[in-house]
């Protein structure tokens, strides 16, 4: 009898397990937690720093950062990644659509980046540099780190945007560079906060 049943269940299709999302954006989430751990890491080791600072901070003869300049920044990119939700709308109902605002969304993102670089630029000339104090140190590698995540992320979202002016650009490659320029969107207010001000 178990021979018989062992037999029939061989001829039996396999029964498909439902997708719960495209392996692309499981691993982008994935990935997406494990640089949550990565800043969250950088982020509490500059408080401990910071809190503990005797002379106050910044260090005495090193440059405040640019407060203003960096909340245009800002706001320059939470408005991307606005954008961006718009472009995914507009792609689901008709992918030509979303060609403008997906554009718009990486001419922001491209803003932010290179505003940031000048920043550097002016704040290097000022004397801020990794070796001159804690602050810089931190600076720049939390700052730094961010600004490779959203280099990389508008490449993926440039990849996205050449397949789909050459219309074959499928959604889940959409989604899953969203999410990572999603999560470069959301973690820089805390890391500006927690830097900057």
């Amino acid at each position: 009898m178990t021979a018989k049943v062992l037999h029939i269940a061989r001829k039996m299709p396999a029964a498909r397990r439902r997708q719960l999302a495209p392996n692309g954006v499981i691993g982008m989430i994935i990935f997406i937690f494990a640089e949550m751990m990565f800043f969250a890491g950088l982020i509490s080791a500059h408080t401990i720093v910071k809190s503990s600072a005797l002379m106050g901070w910044p260090p005495p003869g090193q440059p405040r950062l640019p407060i203003q300049q960096t909340a245009v920044n800002t706001a320059a990119l939470i408005a991307s990644g606005v954008v961006l939700f718009l472009a995914h709308r507009r792609f689901v109902k008709d992918p030509r659509a979303a060609r403008a605002p997906m554009a718009i969304a990486m001419a922001l993102g491209a803003f932010f980046v290179v505003f940031q670089g000048m920043e550097w630029v002016a704040l290097l000339e000022q004397g801020l540099t990794v070796t001159s104090s804690t602050h810089g140190a931190f600076f720049y590698l939390i700052v730094g780190a961010h600004g490779a995540h959203a280099v990389a992320a508008l490449l993926g979202l440039l990849y996205c945007f050449v397949r789909l002016m050459r219309r074959d650009l499928v959604l889940p490659q959409l989604m899953t560079a969203e999410i990572f320029w999603y999560f470069v969107v959301a973690v820089w207010p805390l890391l500006y906060w927690r830097v900057y001000l």
